[in-house]
Order: C-alpha cells, then structure tokens, then sequence
C-alpha cells in the first residue's frame, strides 16, 4: 500500500505519503489509520519516525488521534478551522501565556460539565487510556504531556460538540513549555495526575457540577505551579 522510505527525514516523507491519499481522495474523513506497529511495518521504518509523521499531519488537521481508539482522518473543514486558529494564536497577542491561560479558564470547566452529561462508555474508556498512559510515563515529560494532551481532547470529544476539540487542541498545544515547566517541578505530574483522576471520577458519574468544580481546581493548580 505504501513505498518503502529511504531518507535522512524519514518521517516528512511519511506524513507526504498519507497527505497525499488523503487528497486524492483515497482517505476519507472518518476512516481509521492502520496502528503505528502497522505502518512502521509497511513503511519499513521504526515507530518513532511514524509517531512524528501522524504528529505532523495533527498540527496540520489532517488527522485526529483519538486515546484508546486509534488515528482518524478528519474533513477539510475541520483542517481549515484548526490550522487557522492555531496560527492567530501563534501570531497574535491571543498567543500570550496569560491569555492561553485564561481561555482554559474559561472553556475548559464547561467542556468538562458538558462531558459529565454526554460522555459514552467509549469516551470514558479513552480517557482511563490517557491516564493510564500518564501514570507510566510519569518520569518521561514528552510522553506525559502528549498523554495529558490526548486526555483533555478526549474530554473535549466527549461533550459531542464538534468544534470544541478543534478550539482546545492547539490552545492546550501551545502551552508546551508551560507544561513542561510543571513537569519538572518537584511532584508536579503527581499533583496533575490527582486532579486528572479527579476530573474522570465525575465522568463516570455524569456528575456535571463536579466536573466543573473538578477542572477549575485543576486549572488552579496549574496556574499555581505555572508562578502565574
């Protein structure tokens, strides 16, 4: 299905292959990607070189990945919307660190209110996966900030609103150096794991008032941690 690849970037060439099917119509927005172990397989390259090719095609919206579900190839609306939001805020005051900081204020107990009432088993299942992902990766932050990233999206896909995902992730993306910042603090990914459990536990209970008053402690100890 793919060619072989041969290159000192061999995870460009990658994502080039599937961006390319994609436009030829091959891929269909909904349809499931083979699993990394598949494609490193097909492309005959390692996993790591697969992982950064599906996190290039994400930054450009063309592809989801969805915890504990697999890798989706999303519409062209949704590529449009995600990559132009996503370049406002790098460009704009928007992207300033206090702002990001105050739209997650804003959004995110509201999407987390909104997840206690919608979310299905499946959504749930997802977001035990990133906690899951979290707690075994507790010492290496790549690996914890893209679980903790895919347990926010996994929130945000949970309220059924389609266009909330699209906003949260690159809001929540960039704030990576935030992140890491609190992942090297002493005890920071713990603290940020006790509210993550926290915040799941009035998932399962649909319980949406706790939800919100769930993720604005969260969001207050991030605040915290960030000095802000």
């Amino acid at each position: 299905m793919y060619e072989p690849i041969q290159s000192a970037r061999l995870y460009e060439q990658i994502a080039a292959q599937i961006e390319e099917r994609i436009i030829d119509g091959d891929l269909e927005c909904g349809d499931k990607l083979p699993s990394e172990l598949e494609l490193a397989d097909q492309f005959g390259v390692s996993r790591t070189a697969v992982r950064e090719a599906i996190k290039a095609l994400r930054a450009k919206g063309l592809v989801e990945v969805q915890p504990g579900r697999g890798t989706f190839v999303t519409d062209g609306a949704s590529q449009v919307l995600r990559t132009s939001l996503g370049q406002v805020l790098k460009i704009s005051d928007a992207g300033r660190l206090e702002n990001l900081i105050e739209i997650r204020e804003i959004l995110e107990p509201k999407i987390a209110a909104l997840a206690a009432e919608r979310a299905e088993q499946r959504d749930i299942e997802a977001m035990q996966a990133a906690i899951e992902a979290m707690d075994l990766t507790i010492d290496d932050a790549k690996a914890f900030i893209e679980a903790d990233l895919a347990f926010h999206l996994a929130l945000a896909h949970a309220t059924k609103n389609v266009l909330i995902p699209l906003l949260i992730d690159p809001i929540v993306d960039m704030l990576q150096e935030q992140r890491i910042r609190i992942f090297q603090m002493e005890k920071g990914s713990e603290r940020g794991q006790y509210h993550h459990k926290r915040i799941l536990a009035t998932i399962i209970e649909h319980n949406p008032q706790a939800a919100h008053d769930a993720m604005e402690a969260h969001l207050a100890q991030v605040r915290s941690d960030s000095g802000d």
